[in-house]
């Protein structure tokens, strides 16, 4: 009793530490002023709406994409489960908001986490699986993946590794209808969700365990293509939206069926689709090489292969293939778990056979140690790694430069802004994106523009001089101007 109460304590501590760091680390990113119109603000005021009982609209999405002022994002994502966080909002009014809460889910992730190792490695009374639950838990929260999609603003899958995690081990403890139920609220995060729900059904038909359910499993795969199916091309184009906005392979037909007949018939084109650039491989290398490789020991790795095979089969967007961003963080947990499992199938099962003096006990300790070095080791080279220089604590010359750009808009009007820019104004104004995106200019009250480097959409910084030319052409003046920043109004506008 004594001993599970101090692990009580230690998980909660733990958790709550890491919340704590992860929150502080995005806040500070707002301070910094880097975060976002792309995607915070349009996160902030999707959730601001659902807030005001609105169905989630961001005028700055729709404008951007085309769909108009009174777009909601239920039409670019299947992603209701952000409507969780509108209360917030009754509280304070503002992005700190969703960075905070970010922080929090990805943090309560860890309890689960814990409990699905020390299970895995040998229960409640091995020391050494508790040893080796604390050392994965490091792992993940110093994970690669995690760091990224801290480090980027706010999204959706702040939801993804929580619900993961508790579904899994949910189901591993035999508690089937909470795992269950952890495991459906995946098809209100993102629409393709119910592809990674489908992954674990097959993963769980082939890992053969006594906790598993074949039946359950079974099921699970046909539900979660289905649920997939509906909310691409039902709910998404019901709420404005059109299903086939994110197609992104061009190269193997227009459609899912035609998509699937061709990696089937021309399995050297998909081939070529999933290793070129050398860039994917390097990230299908990177998302095993921490965890030992040990992913690749446990069927339950099979269930990263949908969501995986979606990136990497895409040749439009660079983004889904890159090891920044929030994308890897949806299989964190399915990798992360494949590794423990694939380990305790390697210290239970395969060394036994070989020679029961192999099997010492301590390989569980030692492998989980080296996946928790390994990602300490990593961290300099991905976001956290910031947090070793101590220039990024403070604002630079461009920085504050959109600080005090911001601070000369009034309060409650409609501003077209940049960047950086947007996301310190969208708690106060409608905030609408500077664009450059083969898009007009929205000629709103107020316009911050920035000219001093190339700014997200525009191809180059002749082209954001072209544009301030334009809006002064349509009577727009300078009221203030700073570092390259220039906020604009056209007098007669009511603001």
């Amino acid at each position: 009793m004594r001993h599970r109460r101090a692990n009580l304590w230690l998980v909660a501590g733990l958790t709550a530490l890491v919340a704590i760091g992860y929150s502080a680390y995005s806040l500070l990113l707002q301070y910094t002023v880097r975060t976002h119109a792309y995607d915070l603000v349009i996160f902030d005021q999707a959730v601001r709406s659902y807030a005001h009982f609105q169905p989630g609209i961001s005028p700055l999405k729709g404008y951007h994409n085309g769909f108009g002022p009174d777009f909601s994002v239920l039409g670019d994502h299947w992603s209701p489960i952000i409507a969780t966080l509108a209360p917030l909002y009754w509280i304070h009014n503002g992005p700190q908001n969703l960075l905070i809460a970010q922080g929090v889910l990805f943090a309560l992730a860890i309890p689960p986490v814990w409990l699905f190792t020390r299970r895995a490695l040998g229960g409640p009374g091995n020391r050494k699986a508790t040893i080796a639950a604390y050392l994965v838990s490091i792992t993940y929260a110093l994970s690669w993946p995690i760091q990224g999609a801290v480090g980027f603003d706010f999204h959706e899958v702040a939801f993804a590794p929580v619900l993961t995690a508790v579904g899994l081990e949910r189901l591993q403890a035999g508690k089937k209808k909470t795992g269950l139920l952890a495991l459906a609220g995946l098809f209100f995060v993102k629409e393709d969700c119910g592809l990674l729900v489908a992954g674990i059904g097959v993963a769980l038909l082939l890992m053969r365990e006594p906790w598993v359910s074949r039946r359950i499993a079974a099921a699970m795969i046909p539900v979660g293509v289905l649920v997939t199916f509906v909310e691409v091309y039902v709910l998404i184009p019901a709420m404005g939206g059109r299903s086939g906005y994110y197609w992104a392979y061009p190269e193997l037909g227009r459609n899912v069926p035609q998509a699937v007949v061709h990696v089937l018939t021309h399995p050297l084109t998909a081939l070529h689709a999933l290793t070129v650039p050398g860039a994917k491989v390097d990230l299908v290398l990177l998302l095993l090489a921490p965890y030992l490789f040990l992913a690749l020991l446990s069927p339950l790795s099979v269930a990263a292969l949908p969501l995986l095979l979606e990136r990497l089969l895409n040749v439009k967007f660079a983004d889904w293939w890159s090891t920044g961003d929030q994308y890897n963080a949806y299989l964190i947990i399915i990798l992360l778990f494949a590794a423990v499992d694939g380990l305790a199938r390697l210290d239970g099962r395969v060394l036994p056979r070989l020679n029961q003096r192999w099997r010492t006990g301590r390989l569980p300790v030692v492998a989980a140690g080296v996946m928790a070095v390994v990602s300490i080791a990593l961290v300099p080279s991905f976001e956290f790694g910031h947090l070793l220089h101590p220039a990024f604590y403070h604002r630079n010359t461009y920085q504050e430069g959109a600080v005090l750009a911001a601070a000369h808009v009034p309060d409650n009007v409609v501003v077209e802004a940049a960047s950086n820019v947007a996301a310190q104004l969208t708690s106060r104004d409608t905030v609408l994106f500077w664009d450059g995106d083969g898009s007009s200019p929205l000629f709103p009250d107020w316009v911050v523009t920035y000219t001093g480097r190339v700014e997200f959409t525009f191809k180059n910084v002749a082209d954001q001089i072209a544009r301030v030319n334009l809006l002064k052409e349509h009577g727009y003046v300078t009221v203030y101007s700073t570092g390259g920043y220039l906020v604009m109004h056209k007098p007669g506008i009511k603001t």
